[in-house]
């Protein structure tokens, strides 16, 4: 099955017989891609003087991206959603209304109106959210053929109603209502009054949970009653389309690909946290991602997960725990992935130290283990770390089928970690659900003992150890709940070895 993933721990003594299951022509991809990286690195590291760190740089960049442009196989099955699905999406909310008994959902341009109408605040509004509300107001009504289908409308300054009818918004005709108010008018009663609601008695309104509070502070004193977003409502964005998949798996496997795999063979020590977060958001940006992360940790500063007041300025030396957490958008669609591990050490005297260590010899990787573990005393703890928490993520992993609960993807990462020793230097919840946004719901910690998985639903697994003032480790990968109960990796591929993540 693609992405199937294996969930059989990876240990240290497993490392050295992975070269058996990698196939020969992908062991040529890469030893060309090492010979064209290690050419540029030769060339820039020959050179001293610290003038020509720029230059380093600069062919660090180029090699990335020139290898990663050369194949982009990750995005042959994405396409943009098309104009039916976003119809379908705000049918099936129109539904999800009925079935809860609230006559409309009331959204701002967001997220929540990229998912339902494909239009994001930036659409609307460039510049800077205003204060004149512009309300997507969907209600639920019977098609002629009887069923429920999605009535939709907005409320928009006057002076704006042009422009909303040029936005485009899918299955948005000239029959739909647009409510214009002049600038003297109170927003809130003028949607009140329209022909939206009837005259008498109060009507309930479910707030996307985006909403401004001074919007829901208007719409209560007018004569709504408000509720938040929860139920049948909240549930509709949360499994994901055979198309929002695809999306899904190119953004994230891309994403690991660009920050990872193509980046990764360029760290040398010397390069800081800012320069590593440059190169990744160059190569991600030249193959049409939008990075909107980047979270790059060396050592001890990756024992906050999110880095704190870290300056960006550290260098990266060859017994460093790396810690990169990248996120990009790509056709509206999130990618949150997160690697740890070492740089292979380096030798300007041989290529083959150059080679990733799955390709060496079992000889001469463990020379590389001795080599860092006799210049690192913490080299012993950070491998026990890393396998741990891959450990947890596979224990995790295996928890995500239907009719689990959201609590016990945390639980059963937590309790390996636990059982490691380490029990609370795991701080945070496991993960997340994923899509437009980075976080979505249902939202992955011991607590959420109600939310059941259901198929179709996408999350991240981002187990961690944070060992304050040492070293941080975090894997973060993507997993599609499927009906088999087997679940699917949209990353590609996961880590297997503090070499090769």
């Amino acid at each position: 099955m693609k992405g199937a993933i294996h969930l059989e721990g990876t240990s240290v003594k497993q490392e050295a017989g992975a070269v058996g299951h990698r196939g020969k022509y992908q062991r040529l991809l890469l030893l060309a891609a090492a010979a064209l990286c290690w050419v540029v690195w030769a060339n820039g590291l020959s050179a001293v003087p610290i003038d020509s760190h720029e230059k380093w740089l600069s062919d660090i960049q180029s090699c990335s991206v020139g290898n990663l442009k050369s194949n982009l196989y990750f995005l042959d099955s994405a396409e943009p959603i098309h104009t039916s699905e976003f119809v379908a999406r705000r049918d099936n909310l129109a539904r999800a209304l009925h079935a809860t008994s609230v006559p409309a959902f009331v959204m701002e341009p967001g997220y929540t109106s990229q998912y339902y109408a494909n239009l994001s605040q930036y659409d609307w509004e460039p510049w800077e959210p205003e204060e004149r509300p512009m309300l997507i107001i969907v209600q639920p009504q019977l098609s002629d053929s009887g069923e429920i289908v999605a009535r939709t409308s907005i409320l928009a300054p006057a002076f704006e109603v042009g422009r909303v009818r040029m936005l485009g918004i899918p299955g948005f005709t000239e029959d739909d209502r647009v409510i214009g108010w002049e600038e003297h008018w109170d927003p809130y009663e003028t949607l009140r009054k329209s022909e939206l609601f009837a005259e008498d008695g109060d009507v309930r309104l479910m707030m996307d949970e985006e909403i401004r509070d001074y919007i829901v502070r208007g719409l209560d004193r007018s004569g709504f009653e408000t509720v938040g977003l929860g139920g049948e409502v909240e549930a509709v964005r949360q499994v994901k389309s055979p198309q929002e998949v695809e999306l899904l798996r190119a953004v994230n496997t891309g994403t690991v690909e660009a920050s990872i795999d193509h980046a990764n063979p360029g760290l040398e020590p010397g390069i800081t946290e800012d320069e590593v977060t440059r190169v990744l958001d160059n190569t991600m940006s030249a193959i049409g991602f939008t990075p909107f992360f980047d979270i790059v940790l060396f050592e001890e500063d990756g024992a906050l997960p999110h880095g704190g007041f870290v300056t960006g300025s550290k260098l990266l030396n060859e017994d460093t725990m790396v810690v990169i957490d990248v996120g990009a958008h790509y056709l509206g669609y999130s990618s949150d992935i997160c690697r740890s591990f070492f740089i292979t050490p380096r030798d300007n005297k041989t290529f083959r130290s150059f080679i990733p260590k799955w390709l060496l010899s079992s000889k001469t990787a463990a020379s590389i283990d001795s080599v860092a573990a006799s210049s690192d005393p913490l080299h012993a703890e950070k491998l026990k770390v890393w396998h741990t928490v891959l450990e947890a993520q596979d224990a995790s992993a295996k928890q995500f089928k239907p009719n689990a609960t959201a609590a016990s993807v945390d639980i059963a990462a937590r309790r390996v970690i636990t059982d490691a020793g380490y029990g609370e230097y795991f701080t945070h919840r496991v993960g997340h659900g994923i899509g437009i946004k980075a976080h979505e719901s249902p939202y992955l910690n011991k607590a959420n003992v109600g939310t059941r998985l259901r198929a179709g639903m996408t999350f991240t697994s981002e187990p961690g150890i944070y060992v304050l003032n040492k070293f941080g480790v975090r894997h973060e990968d993507i997993f599609l709940v499927k009906e088999s109960g087997e679940a699917e990796v949209l990353t590609g591929k996961r880590p297997t070895s503090p070499w090769e993540p």
